[in-house]
């Protein structure tokens, strides 16, 4: 028989005093008919939150390390729920850190739960067990996948374009490197859409925008476009905008502004060239 003493995992990583992990905001298409006319946006926030899980307390990192970007995406939930609100369009956010798990990481990949992250340890995950980590997955990871995935299917179905939209945030400056951008779009099959945000951005006034820039859309490297957009085939854009940009209420309504005029026009962009390629090929 087992040692009485020997402690057994819970069953349940989130308490009814955790917040869920899925957090939305604006017309949800899931449940409630859509109007044909609704921008067709899915705006979604990988690394929004901050939340830990209480059972987890604050996995060995200092408040100072936990209000830095190996959190979150700074300014990006505040950024994002301006954006949804001026676009009129749903926004899907992932309300706890990615210090608990990385929500654009596949479950397994080396980053999915950092042990160290821009040199700050994170106590707390180095001797996880796989049951655990298996926890992380079913209650934060796959809820929060699981809604973007039925709010683009619900529109789909319905017959309704969908533009995923994914929203990040990067620091100023990473393992002691300074980065000169202001915004990257990133890209890899299918990136029309994205490069024609990428070129729309380019031509504001003083703006360094770059192209895989801080960082490139890999399969590998990324989970939310690959699946949602790429593997559907969808158009798609993942922004990254540099974090002291967004640091202010004024920065955060700066970049929404900006981003919910151009939005718009590329997709009014894409879509006569795609009906212009249809017709061609009719």
């Amino acid at each position: 028989m087992p040692h009485a003493a020997l402690a057994q995992e819970p069953s349940r990583l989130l308490t009814q005093d955790d917040p869920p992990p899925v957090i939305q905001f604006g017309p949800s298409a899931a449940g409630s008919p859509v109007s044909p006319t609704a921008p067709p946006f899915v705006l979604t926030s990988d690394h929004a939150g901050r939340a830990i899980p209480a059972a987890l307390g604050d996995l060995g990192v200092s408040a100072a390390d936990r209000a830095r970007h190996i959190a979150c995406d700074l300014g990006m939930a505040e950024t994002g729920r301006l954006l949804a609100e001026q676009l009129g369009c749903v926004l899907v956010e992932q309300a706890y850190s990615r210090l608990v798990i990385d929500c654009n990481r596949a479950p397994g990949h080396p980053t999915s739960i950092v042990r160290r992250s821009d040199g700050t340890d994170v106590p707390g995950n180095v001797d996880i067990t796989a049951a655990q980590e298996g926890q992380r997955v079913e209650e934060i990871f796959l809820p929060y996948h699981q809604r973007i995935e039925n709010e683009i299917s619900t529109r789909l179905e319905a017959g309704l374009p969908v533009v995923l939209v994914s929203l990040h945030s990067f620091t100023d400056c990473m393992n002691g490197q300074k980065r000169p951008w202001h915004t990257g779009v990133l890209h890899n099959r299918n990136p029309a859409f994205g490069l024609r945000v990428r070129d729309l951005l380019a031509a504001e006034d003083g703006l360094v925008v770059g192209s895989n820039e801080p960082y490139a859309l890999t399969d590998a490297s990324d989970y939310t476009v690959p699946v949602h957009a790429e593997g559907r085939g969808l158009p798609y854009l993942e922004i990254e905008i540099r974090q002291d940009l967004v640091a202010t209420a004024r920065g955060q309504a700066e970049w929404a502004a900006r981003l919910a005029r151009i939005l718009p026009r590329a997709w009014d962009e894409f879509s006569r060239q795609s009906a212009g390629s249809r017709k061609q090929t009719a």
